[in-house]
């Protein structure tokens, strides 16, 4: 009897695939820790529910949170077209077009992720089409092309100019290479924070002989200035794809709930591959109601404290001796920024071996969980911080600065061994 040979049995792509790392494989949520890595909504859900977690009284009462447990029996919707009819009801701003945009132009998945991978399993052929990103930008877009077998074309965000898209060099990549099949652009970046503007999308739409789609991420969207969003923008452009989530302003990180707004022939492609019940009945439900009058007005509020912490980061962190200037924009609900090697006033430079001190000694020894972003283009000595609670800001400027003391005060240091560098690799590693 033959032995069975996993190495010869798996795809090579699979074999050889770095897996997704996420924010809690390395920091788990202790009940003490603050967690501000992960670039979640700190302030809650953004429906109206009481001290105990539940619903409070609302009017009218189809804003109430109702979870039908007695018909968990049942398959859910494979259509979701209340929930379509919603999503299309926030995002119809008329910002960009007069035009409408319908259930027929939605996708609606498990997050953001199942979009991703089914616009790669839709459009690229296994070992032979590209997809062209532009780092540092999330990582789940190059996870999903290697489980796919789909090679990564790079083209750097412009790290000068506060990581803008580099467009000439765009256009030149797909002039030169057919075989790129799709375009990921994240707006508001992620590390980056930097919008990307209409004027800069444009122009790779109408590229005169590249036959692709551009996808646009808009995760951070809403925490960019209002009518920011170019959802609607997709009954303009069949070629244009806008991904957004629940996630992150509405505070619903755990419903998994991701949408794809796109031209009819691209979601109906989308629909059709996905599998017959992906969205369940309380994602579906919890994720209508937060799309309620009264639940919007929630999340408005919470996202209205979370820019007024941010603002007040901006304000605050560059006082502390040791940090440095703050990276990209200022369009999400974290900030990126630099971790020197002394003080400013003492000629620091952005260093790797010390934010990568202060990542674990905030998470080790004080509770505060942020993420290193050190080893990608452009962020040497970096730290990405999600924009807590007032409490969890309070604490987060208090424990950086006793961390930053700390390792100056006993010489920090500068040298890197090889372990150093494993262990900035894996920090770096972590996606969220």
């Amino acid at each position: 009897m033959a032995k069975f040979d996993i190495t010869k049995c798996a795809r090579p792509n699979i074999l050889a695939l770095q897996p997704y790392r996420c924010a809690r494989d390395d920091y788990k949520d202790d009940g003490t820790n603050i967690l501000l890595d992960a670039n979640e909504n700190a302030y809650g859900p953004g429906l109206a529910l009481n001290s105990k977690g539940h619903s409070k009284d609302v009017e009218p009462k189809d804003e109430s949170i109702n979870i039908d447990l007695l018909g968990l029996n049942r398959y859910p919707d494979p259509h979701q077209h209340d929930l379509k009819e919603l999503l299309c009801d926030l995002r119809n701003t008329h910002a960009h077009t007069d035009k409408y945009i319908t259930p027929e132009n939605l996708f609606v998945g498990v997050g953001s992720d199942e979009a991703i991978d089914n616009l790669l399993r839709c459009f690229c052929r296994p070992g032979q089409d590209k997809i062209l990103t532009c780092p540092p930008t999330y990582g789940m877009y190059a996870v999903s092309a290697q489980v796919n077998d789909i090679s990564v074309v790079h083209v750097p965000l412009l790290v000068d100019q506060d990581f803008d898209v580099d467009v000439p060099r765009i256009l030149e990549t797909l002039s030169s290479d057919p075989n790129i099949k799709l375009v990921y652009l994240c707006s508001p970046g992620n590390p980056t924070g930097t919008l990307i503007p209409k004027s800069a999308v444009r122009p790779i739409l109408e590229h005169p002989t590249w036959n692709g789609i551009v996808i646009l991420d808009e995760a951070y969207m809403d925490f960019a200035p209002e009518g920011s969003s170019l959802a609607e923008w997709v009954s303009e452009w069949p070629n244009l794809v806008v991904m957004q989530t629940l996630s992150k302003a509405f505070g619903l990180a755990g419903i998994r709930l991701g949408a794809a707004f796109a031209d009819p022939a691209i979601a109906q492609l989308l629909n059709n591959l996905k599998a017959p019940y992906n969205i369940s009945n309380p994602t579906s439900q919890l994720a209508c109601a937060a799309l309620q009058p009264g639940n919007l007005k929630v999340m408005r509020s919470n996202r209205s404290k979370i820019i007024e912490q941010r603002e007040r980061l901006v304000k605050a962190l560059p006082q502390v001796p040791g940090i440095g200037s703050f990276k990209g924009g200022f369009m999400s609900n974290f900030l990126l920024v630099e971790i020197l090697d002394k003080p400013r006033d003492q000629g620091g430079k952005p260093n790797n071996e010390t934010a990568l001190k202060v990542y674990e000694s905030l998470a080790e020894e004080k509770g505060v969980v942020v993420r290193f972003r050190g080893k990608e283009p452009g962020c040497l000595g970096c730290l990405r911080i999600t924009v807590g609670t007032g409490e969890e800001v309070d604490r987060f400027l208090s424990e950086v600065q006793l961390v930053l003391s700390s390792i100056f005060w006993s010489g920090g240091g500068t040298e890197k061994s090889s372990q150093e560098e494993k262990k900035e690799v894996a920090a770096n590693d972590v996606v969220a």
